[in-house]
């Protein structure tokens, strides 16, 4: 199988272009060769993005945009197992977590086309200004443009729509980059968009690199937006270079869950267990950092350990498969030598750390300082670190010292407590009685710090993808 870019309804795949493999992260095969695009492609796709935006899009109704949704949402859903087995393929992903990746993305396309007959303004009451009398003011939203949306490898299907769906629903056109390794999914939703009755030059695909893509997308001048989810230091340069654009980060984390010893630890620890091993904790809300309270960190532990060693791990196609390859060898080989390196300070492996090929079993870790990279950066690997704890401001505390605040889960049955700390940690979310991993589709997900700006939540997102525009009106009195 050998796929190119898509642009203005055309697939691009001639003879004379670099190509790259797709390779299935298990087993290494082949699943499909790439005719990688060129910059003259992203001119041509930005062009004609901005061409359709002003000539087609920007004029569609609200009830025709909304009925493109739905329809590419139930056509999702008559093609839900092929788009399980091509993320099963191209990520990795085991194929229960993959089923449940295709029903999220149908729901964000459902989000969206509900909330594209639903963008508002407001009527400002003008005389509430001295001489304002016998004024109106109205606000409007209108559509932005041409939306650059970059997307990561681990929710290929789902992080993508949080991005492509909110920007049809506001009405704008797409200049869409998948990440090179998992660009089939990306593909196949841009023939399921064309089947859905989107025109021709709304939703361009560029299947590339992101240094031969990526960069140029973002610093070109007919691109209204750049939303982007990846790591903090293409993010930091997408920042420095994105001019004048609206820009959203979905960025890096190491998420902090505080267990305290009121809590029902029973239910923590098996969330927590699908909380931080979920995709190989290829997940950037994956549980990274646990904070325990003494009473119940040693029952606490023992329990994490044993249910983390009852996972299956091995190939993600099987039903039964609960923790698959990561990405690539390189990724588990850099995960491998973090585990290493903690483990040469002082920190214990309490169980895990082995690496055969791109298998990385899940790893619980103690005794861990908080200058290690394990817990100081994004480990996005299966690994976890269980640290005890004695009061909450301690606990608080460690929770607050890094450089990232995306999401944390806070576990207790004191409802005062519970808000109190969800208050005082800095995050962009919290989860009381869940899960840092947690998200739903429809609340404002993103973080503070260097976890990102702007965010996502399809109501959220469409909102940053129009622009306010201001209309007042001075009345004739009649007088």
């Amino acid at each position: 199988m050998q796929i190119g870019s898509i642009i203005n309804g055309i697939e691009r795949k001639e003879d004379n272009r670099d190509t790259m493999e797709v390779l299935h992260p298990y087993n290494q095969e082949t699943v499909a060769q790439l005719a990688l695009a060129k910059e003259t492609d992203l001119n041509d796709a930005v062009d004609n993005s901005f061409e359709t935006f002003h000539s087609t899009m920007k004029s569609m109704p609200a009830h025709e945009r909304a009925d493109i949704l739905r329809k590419a949402a139930d056509l999702l859903e008559e093609q839900a197992e092929d788009f399980a087995q091509t993320i099963v393929q191209e990520a990795g992903k085991p194929i229960t977590f993959s089923r449940s990746e295709i029903k999220r993305s149908i729901q964000v396309l459902r989000f969206s086309s509900e909330l594209a007959k639903h963008i508002t303004g407001e009527v400002i009451p003008m005389d509430a200004a001295i001489g304002g009398e016998n004024r109106m003011g109205i606000v409007k939203r209108k559509p932005l443009g041409v939306v650059g949306a970059i997307t990561p490898f681990n929710f290929p299907l789902n992080l993508s729509l949080h991005k492509i769906a909110p920007a049809i629903a506001a009405g704008n056109t797409i200049v869409f980059k998948p990440a090179e390794k998992t660009p089939i999914s990306a593909y196949k939703l841009v023939r399921l968009f064309q089947e859905a009755g989107l025109p021709d030059g709304v939703l361009n695909l560029l299947i590339g690199t992101g240094k031969e893509i990526g960069s140029p997308l973002v610093t070109h001048n007919k691109v209204h937006k750049i939303t982007f989810t990846g790591s903090l230091p293409v993010g930091r340069s997408i920042q420095e270079n994105a001019g004048f654009k609206k820009v959203t980060l979905e960025l890096g984390s190491n998420s902090p869950n505080l267990i305290f010893a009121d809590a029902d630890m029973k239910a923590a620890v098996k969330e927590l267990v699908k909380g931080a091993f979920a995709f190989s904790g290829q997940v950037c809300i994956s549980a990274q950092r646990i904070y325990v309270q003494k009473p119940i960190y040693e029952s606490f532990l023992k329990e994490y350990i044993k249910q983390t060693e009852a996972l299956n791990t091995g190939d993600p196609e099987k039903e039964e498969t609960e923790i698959g390859p990561m990405i690539n060898k390189e990724e588990a080989e850099r995960a491998k030598l973090w585990i290493d390196d903690a483990a040469a300070k002082g920190a214990v492996v309490e169980t895990g750390g082995d690496q055969n090929g791109t298998i990385l079993t899940p790893t619980i870790m103690t005794n861990v300082d908080e200058n290690m990279k394990i817990i100081a950066e994004e480990v996005f690997a299966p690994i976890v670190s269980v640290i005890p704890f004695e009061k909450e401001d301690e606990a608080v505390a460690y929770a607050n010292n890094s450089n990232y605040g995306l999401q944390a889960g806070v576990f207790t049955k004191d409802i005062d407590r519970a808000m109190r700390v969800a208050d005082r940690l800095e995050t962009g979310g919290v989860w009381i009685n869940e899960i840092s991993t947690y998200r739903q589709d429809n609340h404002p997900y993103g973080g503070v710090k260097q976890s990102g700006i702007g965010r996502e939540g399809v109501k959220y997102a469409i909102e940053d993808m129009t622009e306010m525009k201001f209309i007042g009106i001075k009345l004739n009195t009649g007088e």
